[in-house]
């Protein structure tokens, strides 16, 4: 057999390789703190668990439960969006559920990215940036994030040539694995640089709702006239301890996120939908719960 080129020249998955060899040396005894994969060590608020108890008691949750996701979450996530960052979305073309947003992230590619364009893509950064862009047959260019810039690119400083072949950029703040935060005034950059050079904006902000110190992160869509270029991916991952849940969103353009979702639709057949009542609890419930755990993890962060 002859596998394709896009998977004989695709790198093994850095956190799966990384897997095998933790296995490998428990196996022989070893006690492995993991540094690798963020994923949350508490479990979800009790609330969301009976949440997803009593939906999948119901004898007709069990079918296919649609493609984009269902109304009640969709709205619960424009809620949200409009609860936290004051941003306004339209549930119907503007907010589409995803089987966690790095599913969301690779498929993005498939819509935007032909043969031989060129996608931005912050160095370090999350893989998948670059995965989904080789997967599409592009050619993800990297550009720095540096300790002197408080971990923030220097847009202008990306080559002319580069950035007229590139179809989209990725930023994520809070960032990931700087930590560094990013205020609304690299945002307005952000978005103008995007305007300014015919690009998709791709902001990854699963990490929006982790913070120290009263710290609460924005949203890039809080930026006026964001929605005109930007697309925003979120998750109930790291926001509600969720991360075997696989529960995210994208959100924004309502261009992307209709392409985003005909891809999609070709490739699966979306959320079990008792998961996607108890991410509605999560979404709409009582949301202490997320400042309590937060504190939790700064006592840890203190020691």
């Amino acid at each position: 057999m002859r596998l394709a080129k896009r998977v004989a020249n695709l790198p093994p998955y850095v956190f799966a390789g990384l897997e095998k060899r933790v296995n490998a040396l428990r196996a022989q005894g070893m006690d492995i703190i993991r540094l690798d994969m963020g994923s949350p060590d508490l479990p979800p608020p009790q609330e969301v668990i009976d949440a997803l108890y009593q939906s999948a008691q119901n004898p007709n949750h069990h079918g296919y439960a649609g493609f984009s996701g269902i109304p009640a979450l969709r709205q619960a996530m424009a809620a949200y969006y409009e609860r936290r960052f004051g941003v306004q979305l339209d549930p119907n073309t503007e907010v589409l559920v995803l089987i966690g947003s790095k599913e969301g992230i690779v498929n993005l590619h498939l819509a935007f990215v032909d043969p031989g364009d060129v996608t931005l893509v912050p160095d370090p950064g999350y893989s998948p940036y670059a995965m989904g862009t080789y997967l599409a047959g592009g050619t993800a260019v990297t550009f720095p994030l540096l300790r002197e810039r408080g971990w923030l690119p220097d847009l202008e400083a990306i080559p002319a040539e580069t950035v007229r072949r590139a179809k989209l950029i990725w930023l994520n703040y809070p960032n990931n694995p700087t930590g560094a935060i990013a205020d609304l005034e690299f945002f307005e950059r952000a978005v103008a640089f995007a305007r300014k050079h015919d690009l998709l904006l791709c902001h990854d902000a699963p990490y929006c709702d982790v913070g120290f110190d009263g710290y609460r992160a924005p949203s890039l869509l809080q930026i006026p006239g964001a929605k005109e270029v930007a697309i925003e991916f979120n998750s109930l991952s790291k926001s509600h301890n969720l991360a075997g849940w696989r529960v995210g969103m994208a959100v924004g353009n309502a261009q992307a996120v209709q392409a985003l979702g005909q891809v999609k639709s070709n490739i699966d057949s979306g959320i079990f939908r008792s998961i996607q009542d108890a991410a509605v609890s999560a979404l709409m419930g009582d949301q202490e719960w997320m400042e309590e755990r937060n504190a939790i993890y700064q006592e840890r962060r203190d020691i």
